[in-house]
């Protein structure tokens, strides 16, 4: 049996900014991821993720704009920050933004074509210059590679199949088993599952999401982007591969361990028909469909809480990514701290209305 103070269980973005923060902090930590390292299975793969401020809800505006300090100080390339554009309902965003210190621009729909003709409007856009786009890979491998710069352990292709936990956790993995003072959970799809039994999770669906990358016909710029109506679809540009455009949420219901990554035809249909009703600057027969997995809950708030010497981090709802420094600091403090997260993010306390 070997011991070691913190063990980080999942390699994903928010595992990997987990054992970031605490091995910044001098703090003995392993992290062990159950794939190879870049792997494609989960929810944390690809090129491409959107950054934003615009949120309704004044928390997650100053968890964001946490995050992009956090992302700039990285630096690497991982932020580019080409600005934002949200149009459909956008009601109190201006507003949330401009009470945060981060205010942007609403502008007439024929303004805003004028401005990114790949795009139809037909209401108010609201325009904000704290938006963009980061590179996922490149992410979650500078958390791992500067995790063990200052000294921590990473393992690739160790799964944790049981957690034994008494005043210290026994993390049984198929290479031998580790013991620790305090574990963080932080593994998306499979988090009920490993935890199951050992504290009190909300209802956590997964789905499989399917976006594709089309191809533009124009050389419009594209900022990233969310159409705020039924259904909501956002977007953003993946240099090299076309622009992203997917429908958030909604996906099938999947067993993360048996998904056939292809799309479902329906839905595909559904995504080909918006982009020729909406996004004129890309070809709807020119596409190349890409699968990843939500983890949500029913109120999209995010789960970061500790009950005993587990910390937890799981329900990103589609839309944590871009949190991945704050959160990653939020699971440090958790680990070494103790208790006292912000009780939005408790284990037993639900949320109240849907994150936009």
């Amino acid at each position: 049996m070997t011991d070691v103070d913190v063990v980080v269980v999942g390699g994903g973005v928010m595992g990997s900014a987990a054992a970031w923060r605490l091995a910044s902090r001098g703090v003995e930590v392993a992290l062990f991821e159950r794939f190879a390292r870049g792997h494609v299975l989960g929810s944390s793969h690809g090129a491409s993720r959107i950054f934003r401020l615009a949120y309704r809800d004044p928390v997650y505006v100053r968890f964001a704009a946490e995050a992009r300090e956090g992302w700039r100080a990285l630096g690497g390339g991982l932020l580019t920050e080409t600005g934002g554009v949200d149009h459909g309902d956008i009601t109190g965003l201006p507003e949330a933004l401009a009470a945060a210190g981060e205010p942007g621009e609403v502008l007439s729909p024929d303004a805003a074509r004028e401005r990114w003709p790949g795009f139809r409007f037909d209401d108010a856009v609201f325009h904000h210059p704290a938006s963009g786009r980061l590179h996922a890979d490149r992410a979650v491998a500078r958390f791992q590679d500067l995790t063990v710069a200052l000294g921590g352990v990473v393992r690739y292709e160790t799964p944790v199949r049981e957690l034994r936990v008494g005043e210290r956790v026994e993390v049984v993995t198929e290479h031998g088993v580790y013991r620790a003072r305090r574990v963080v959970v932080a593994v998306g799809s499979w988090t009920a599952a490993l935890l199951d039994g050992l504290v009190p999770l909300p209802p956590l669906v997964v789905t499989q999401e399917q976006p594709a990358h089309f191809a533009p016909v124009t050389d419009a710029t594209w900022p990233a982007f969310i159409h705020r109506r039924p259904g909501g679809v956002y977007g953003l540009e993946t240099p090299g591969e076309g622009v992203k455009v997917g429908t958030h949420g909604g996906g099938p219901v999947v067993d993360p361990d048996a998904r056939d990554f292809r799309a479902e035809p329906t839905r595909l249909a559904a995504l080909r028909r918006y982009v020729r009703d909406w996004l004129p600057g890309l070809d709807p027969a020119a596409f190349t469909p890409i699968s990843c997995t939500y983890t949500s809950t029913p109120t999209e708030d995010f789960v970061l809480d500790r009950r005993g010497p587990l910390v937890v981090a799981a329900g990103f709802s589609g839309h944590g990514f871009k949190f991945a420094p704050a959160v990653g600091r939020v699971l440090a403090d958790l680990a070494t701290s103790g208790p006292g997260g912000d009780r939005r993010f408790a284990l037993d306390i639900p949320g109240t209305t849907r994150k936009t």
